[in-house]
């Protein structure tokens, strides 16, 4: 399926999901990269050293959840926009976003699945200044828990007449 439609199976994303007692630790990150491509920022931008040196540049990154503490840096440093946050505790997932306009805090949003299907309303709650992330803003969106794995973009506008 994601060789077809660029979309991944739930094979896929279950096989890199931290399990539901680190879930419920706190924040941690999600990274759905599932090709083999040179890329590495992602490890570069964990202070944490919770993404494991890469032994060649083409492997896909390694993510030890206990070191996780979802500090959100390696969002940004993304260029695939494959790094998620998920807070379960809070019911909040953090997404990196590169379209106009902005949503701005408060607003409510589509929650898109990775279909770019709506599957909920989300909240913003907090977005970081793009400015300072190469032109990617960072959006922390409450989302109902059921959707916490499946929201992984939104459509800003057209909600409703909102």
């Amino acid at each position: 399926m994601l060789e077809r439609t660029g979309i991944p199976t739930s094979d896929d994303i279950n096989s890199i999901l931290p399990d539901e007692e680190r879930l419920k630790k706190g924040p941690v990150a999600v990274i759905e990269c599932f090709r083999e491509i040179p890329c590495d920022p992602c490890y570069f931008s964990c202070p944490f050293e919770a993404i494991n040196e890469f032994d060649d540049i083409n492997d896909k990154p390694d993510l030890d959840f206990d070191k996780c503490t979802g500090c959100q840096n390696c969002i940004a440093n993304c260029p695939g926009l494959a790094i998620f946050v998920v807070d379960y505790n809070n019911s909040m997932v953090t997404i990196p976003y590169e379209f106009l306009p902005l949503p701005k805090k408060g607003d409510i949003v589509a929650g898109l699945n990775r279909k770019g299907e709506k599957v909920c309303d989300a909240k913003v709650v907090k977005i970081k200044d793009p400015e300072k992330n190469d032109k990617t803003a960072v959006i922390t969106l409450k989302v109902p828990t059921e959707y916490l794995m499946e929201v992984r973009n939104i459509k800003v506008g057209d909600q409703d007449g909102r």
